[in-house]
């Protein structure tokens, strides 16, 4: 068996969850003290540099800055979009609906009695079922109740189809 050596044109690579890896802005404010107290008094380091660097700490500040805003206006549009399902699934209060039953998979009416947020979604409380709101389809009156088959005539007696 023959283990090969390793060049400096080998690729490098790094495996794992390296964390330390990570600079921010403390770990950029560390790396420029220890550069001013590490100089060489004979050769300091020129102005302009200190300068751009200075620049580069600045710039990142504020793009952190716009990152933690940033965070927070999807954290808020994230809140204004459930109070508008909340807002509109109420308006549904009282009223009957068409629906997909979530566990028969079945079209059906039925009066909405309460509304709740589970897990982000909109979900209405229907005749004591939990129906998400994405599984309405229609809002009105439910159609008439279907015929059963059997003819009723005018005077109550039910006609069977057999001759008299």
């Amino acid at each position: 068996m023959t283990i090969s050596g390793i060049s400096a044109n080998d690729p490098i690579s790094l495996s794992g969850n390296d964390t330390t890896s990570k600079l921010d802005k403390d770990s950029f404010m560390k790396l420029l003290v220890n550069q001013m107290k590490n100089q060489d008094p004979m050769e300091p380091a020129d102005n302009t540099q200190m300068i751009a660097q200075l620049a580069q700490f600045s710039s990142l500040e504020q793009m952190e800055t716009l990152n933690q805003n940033i965070v927070g206006l999807a954290v808020l549009q994230q809140q204004n979009a459930l109070l508008n399902q909340l807002t509109t699934s109420s308006a549904l209060i009282g009223k009957s609906v068409q629906y997909v039953d979530p566990t028969s998979q079945e079209e059906q009416w039925g009066t909405v009695q309460a509304v709740k947020i589970v897990d982000g979604l909109a979900s209405l409380s229907i005749d004591g079922k939990d129906v998400p709101l994405a599984n309405v389809g229609e809002i009105g009156t439910p159609p008439a109740a279907t015929d059963t088959g059997t003819d009723t005539q005018a005077d109550g007696v039910e006609d069977t189809g057999a001759g008299s």
